[in-house]
């Protein structure tokens, strides 16, 4: 555990806390609470020396008077890559650690076992608080690393209604990103806020009679408030003036004979100094010696630097809050700083720097940003967040015509891409080929970056930086190779099959020529989904395969499309593996969490809402798909957010007879429908007809489906119009409505093509099977289609099935019937799909039977459980904590607590294990 030095102690002794008494009332309040069993967060803020770490450790006595166990542990700046150091710190060291604490620290050290860290600390925090209250402390949150600030506050969320007080301190103003995200989360989640502020007089004076040992006199008093009622400044001013005997006692009082004392050098400036790298204390020390508050633009002139390459120094020391920022200038925080720091020695700003000095410190800037560039390298696989902010330093230190930029600036891309900074990324490199002089090679790496970071963002973007980067002269021949490599997966993804074939083949060639196996992945990747566009799913299965195998060998960070097994993971569930590709998906999704790739996990996420649906979980693809919408920081909609969660929200609504929400989304469908990429404009087509069909308008869902079922054969989608062969018979059955029976046979004649092509895929058969039935209006192949469905995981797809099939029994053989209706309405109201649910109690009543309609918002899988409590139910069944459910269902957690003890209580069930054995059982339909 970091250990640190209390700003009150003098010689050794601590002094009494002065003018904190209604902070540790509060605390007192928490703690009584605490004993009561109420649990919860409270958060200390306030700038460096005002008593944060004081109030802790008195908070920490406290409880420990009470017989309350405490865990301690404090974050430390040079050791904030450490991932769960400090959290670990504190629950595994001092007296009483957590149970299993060696297994823990093993957890915590191997790779890609951080899920199950999260998982045994739960348990173990958990069972800890068997024996009684637990508090745990964790300070200065500010540095804590990003694996200890999702952990922190996802154990306190999952374990809020256990009798645990978190009490976390942090600076106040400026924290990173990922800091003040989680400081948003514990407010909403109603953390409790105590803000430290300056000390007034009266306890000015006190602390002032404890350092000096005798009442000060009003000369000493001036000096005190000097402090500004920053108690760590006042106790080391007051304790330098003791040590010199700058300060005489006569008769209890404390006097300054000597006047005014000269400026101090005090211990905890110097500390913060001492930690600064020499850049940023060269830069400190020269905004001492200007005096006054400074411009960046002026302190760049004195050190004879660009203000550019000042950036990381300056934000150093803002972070180490000796300098604030004043409007368009930077100042002290206290006089009494800017003179400690001016009297710890010399600065730059005292005369011109020589041209020796400026060619060392390019000499050392340059070695500097070699060694972030070799420790992002390292970092990339495992921590994403740690890595993109190596990079970037590297790119500050690093002048603005130096060779490497270009390079810097191509490695950079990729990582804050992958860490949720889309926006970020693509700035970074327009402002470099706006400034241009990068050269072709240099203007190809950035290109490479761009077309990466715009992959699931715009198809056609990726397209276009691809092909303007492999279009330049001179390149070496593995970077064409992934440049043509990246335009062929643009072109793929946009809907483009032919280019995207054509330009492959030379893209093979050049990967080839340099042995290039990131290459060869991302264009197995893109074999496979041409293979997919000819209907030959066995060819693109096996490369698909491969793709992921290869990408998974390579790793994570070296791999052109981020990740390929997003793309085995939709062909599973295309062709009816469901459980498959949602083994994956979820798969994916933890461990794209657990390394910090935001933009990886998005779109994992989005894969999940895709197959959530058509395995007819539809609360649950809801739930994902809005969880995918919220964390992502572009400006515009998104290519593979049209296809999958906007696709999505739009089919849950027409299932679930949500028309405001239909509405929604078939305006964006418009939009989609203007889109430069194929696939899209596809997507756009079919949604508006699907909204058409759901509004009674048949002959304006074919009329919104001509331009896709009439395109070029080349780039025509397999499906013709369709999304997913699922969607087969519906087409059928829209057709029909119009009186457009050659889109119907052409719809079917598709479908029959397909299962043709793939005998072992049974749902192929069963999609055929179906719309040759509603096409021909057959009973047979229609109890065929029922049959095959019996094995396939697609709910809905199969409840359709039956309800057709008993449509066309009720017109002759009505108690034959009756079985089809009841099954498909079983799976309808398990799935949530009230709109269907109503449609076939209206075919039962006019076969003349009435079923009890089942109570509002429950599920058949599910009588016991409201809509809400179902949806909370499967997201904890997947191992997500409260807070996590939360955010996923935009609910405080206090109201996810609620439903989960409900479900508790309704289902008979004591802890989350038994409730996730339960949702396996009845899953399978045990």
């Amino acid at each position: 555990m970091t250990t640190r030095t209390v700003p009150e102690e003098i010689d050794g002794v601590r002094t009494p806390l002065r003018g904190r008494e209604a902070e540790l009332a509060f605390l007192e309040a928490r703690l009584d609470a605490l004993d009561r069993g109420e649990g919860g967060i409270v958060r200390v803020e306030g700038p460096a020396g005002i008593g944060r770490s004081r109030i802790l450790a008195e908070a920490a006595a406290a409880a420990r008077r009470r017989g309350t166990r405490v865990f301690e542990g404090a974050a430390d700046p040079d050791e904030q890559f450490v991932p769960l150091g400090s959290l670990l710190d504190g629950v595994l060291a001092g007296k009483g650690p957590l149970s299993g604490a060696v297994r823990l620290r093993d957890l915590a050290t191997t790779p890609g076992r951080r899920f199950w860290l999260l998982q045994e600390l739960r348990d173990g925090l958990r069972e800890t608080v068997r024996d009684g209250p637990l508090l745990v402390v964790l300070d200065d949150l500010q540095w804590c690393d990003d694996l200890t600030l999702l952990t922190f506050h996802t154990l306190a969320a999952g374990l809020s209604s256990h009798a645990i007080l978190w009490l976390v301190a942090v600076r106040g103003g400026s924290v990173p990103s990922g800091v003040r995200t989680t400081l948003d989360r514990i407010r909403q989640a109603g953390a409790h806020e105590l803000v430290l502020g300056a000390l007034g007089e009266r306890a000015t004076a006190q602390i002032a009679e404890d350092v000096l040992g005798a009442t000060p006199d009003p000369d000493v008093l001036r000096v005190a408030h000097r402090a500004e009622g920053v108690p760590q400044l006042l106790v080391e001013l007051l304790g330098s003036l003791r040590e010199d005997e700058a300060v005489t006692i006569e008769q209890g009082r404390a006097t300054l004979p000597g006047g005014p004392p000269a400026p101090r050098v005090l211990p905890s400036v110097l500390r913060r100094l001492d930690q600064l790298s020499d850049e940023a204390r060269e830069l400190v020390r020269t905004a001492a010696a200007v005096g006054g508050p400074v411009t960046v633009a002026h302190l760049a002139e004195l050190l004879g630097r660009s203000p550019a390459a000042l950036i990381t120094a300056v934000q150093e020391s803002l972070d180490a809050e000796l300098l604030a920022e004043r409007g368009d200038r930077l100042a002290f925080r206290h006089d009494l700083i800017r003179e400690a720091v001016e009297q710890s020695g010399p600065s730059a700003g005292r005369g011109a720097p020589s041209d020796a000095a400026e060619a060392g410190t390019r000499t050392q800037d340059a070695a500097e940003a070699d060694r972030l560039r070799t420790a992002a390298a390292e970092l990339a696989a495992d921590a994403p967040g740690p890595a993109a902010e190596h990079s970037l330093k590297a790119l500050e230190l690093t002048a603005v015509d130096g060779p490497e930029r270009p390079h810097i600036i191509a490695e950079t891309i990729p990582l804050l891409w992958q860490t949720g900074r889309a926006a970020q990324a693509r700035e970074l490199g327009a402002a470099a080929l706006a400034t241009g002089g990068l050269g072709p090679e240099g203007e190809a790496r950035i290109r490479l970056a761009l077309a990466r970071a715009a992959v699931s963002f715009d198809f056609s973007e990726a397209a276009r930086q691809a092909r303007a980067g492999a279009a330049l002269p001179g390149i070496p021949v593995d970077l064409k190779g992934r440049l043509l490599a990246m335009l062929a997966v643009g072109l793929s993804m946009a809907g483009e099959h032919a280019a995207a074939e054509k330009v492959a083949a030379e893209a093979w060639e050049a990967a080839a020529a340099a042995g290039d196996r990131s290459a060869e992945a991302t264009l197995t990747t893109v074999r496979s989904a041409v293979s997919f566009h000819r209907m030959d799913l066995t060819e693109a299965f096996r490369q698909a395969e491969r793709a992921a195998a290869l990408a998974d060998a390579l790793g994570v960070s070296t791999s052109l499309w981020v990740p390929e097994a997003l793309w085995h993971a939709l062909l599973s569930n295309t062709t009816g593996r469901s459980a498959e590709a949602l083994a994956a998906a979820e798969d994916g999704i933890r461990i794209t969490r657990e390394q910090g790739r935001t933009a990886a996990t998005r779109m994992w996420l989005m894969t999940r809402s895709r197959i959530l649906l058509e395995a007819g979980r539809l609360a649950e693809a809801r739930a994902d798909a809005e969880a995918a919408s919220a964390t992502t920081d572009d400006p515009g909609p998104g290519n593979l957010a049209d296809v999958t969660l906007r696709y999505v929200m739009l089919r849950v609504a027409l299932h679930t007879d949500d028309r405001g929400t239909a509405h929604v989304y078939a305006a964006e469908a418009r939009r989609m429908r203007g889109d430069g990429a194929p696939v899209v404009r596809h997507f756009g087509s079919w949604m508006l007809a699907l909204m058409a069909d759901f509004e009674g308008r048949p002959d304006r869902a074919m009329a919104e489906l001509d331009e896709v079922m009439t395109s070029p054969a080349a780039d025509r989608p397999a499906y013709a119009g369709l999304v997913d062969p699922a969607d087969a018979p519906g087409l059928v059955r829209m057709a029909l409505r119009a009186g457009a029976l050659e889109r119907a046979a052409q719809a079917v004649a598709l479908a029959e093509r397909r299962a043709e092509l793939n005998p072992d895929l049974t749902f192929l058969a069963a999609t055929a099977a179906h719309a040759r039935g509603l096409l021909d209006n057959d009973l047979a192949p229609l109890q065929h289609a029922v049959r095959l469905y019996e094995d396939c995981p697609r709910a809905l797809a199969r409840a359709s099935a039956l309800e057709d099939a008993g449509r066309k029994l009720a017109t002759t053989r009505r108690p034959e019937a009756l079985p089809y209706f009841d099954t498909a309405l079983a799976l309808y109201a398990r799935a949530g799909a009230t709109r269907d649910v109503a449609r076939v109690h209206r075919r039962l009543r006019a076969a003349g039977v009435r079923r009890r309609p089942a109570t509002a918002g429950l599920s058949g899988a599910w009588p016991e459980l409201t809509a809400a409590e179902i949806r909370v139910v499967r997201l904890v069944a997947r191992g997500l904590a409260n807070r996590e459910v939360a955010e996923q269902l935009a609910l405080s957690p206090h109201t996810v607590a609620s439903h989960l003890r409900r479900a508790f209580t309704k289902l008979d069930v004591t802890s989350r294990g038994e409730l996730i054995r339960l949702v396996r059982q009845r899953d399978n339909g045990e």
